[in-house]
């Protein structure tokens, strides 16, 4: 399988490791930086190349998949949604890796670096990694309507606000 890999400079050195850990493995990774540790860099380049090669990828029939990392993950998971066609999941267990790709059919897995030791992360990517996606119906269903909104703004016959109307304010209890 072809992994893309991105980072900011927190998860550098847990790329790195990562890397040699999955070719070791037998998979095709591919960096998309940094390259070298600078305290100021700025991680969304980087994560969006990784999530836009897992989309071109996926949409030419390769199989592929996404790691990013950061301080904490949640940029990072922040940066590869912002592509269309990337369902990148915040991992923080190993039931989060597994449910991610079983029920969301994530493809792209964001982990943080100071939030974990290099092992947990490992075990978390190799889980994510060998999880198939469970193509139960339900999660089709949803996954679709995701899809739907990212492309039209609109999921059709299922309430989504529009035009600023649902919403309802509930007042505060009495003292």
């Amino acid at each position: 399988m072809r992994i893309h890999i991105a980072t900011d400079h927190a998860g550098l050195e847990f790329s790195r490791t990562l890397q040699a850990h999955l070719v070791n493995g037998g998979h095709e990774v591919v960096d998309h930086g940094p390259v070298e540790y600078d305290a100021l860099d700025d991680y969304p380049a980087f994560c969006i190349n990784a999530a836009l090669a897992v989309a071109r990828d996926q949409a030419a029939g390769v199989r592929t998949l996404g790691v990013v990392f950061g301080g904490s993950g949640n940029g990072e998971q922040i940066a590869a949604n912002k592509v269309a066609g990337i369902r990148a999941a915040l991992v923080w267990s190993m039931d989060t890796a597994i449910l991610a790709r079983q029920h969301n059919d994530a493809n792209v897995i964001s982990i943080g670096a100071r939030q974990h030791t290099v092992e947990e992360a490992i075990r978390y990517i190799d889980a994510f990694i060998a999880e198939p996606f469970s193509g139960d119906e339900r999660h089709v269903r949803r996954i679709g309507q995701l899809a739907e909104y990212e492309t039209t703004g609109d999921i059709a016959g299922k309430g989504v606000d529009v035009d600023g109307s649902t919403g309802r304010v509930v007042d505060a209890p009495a003292e």
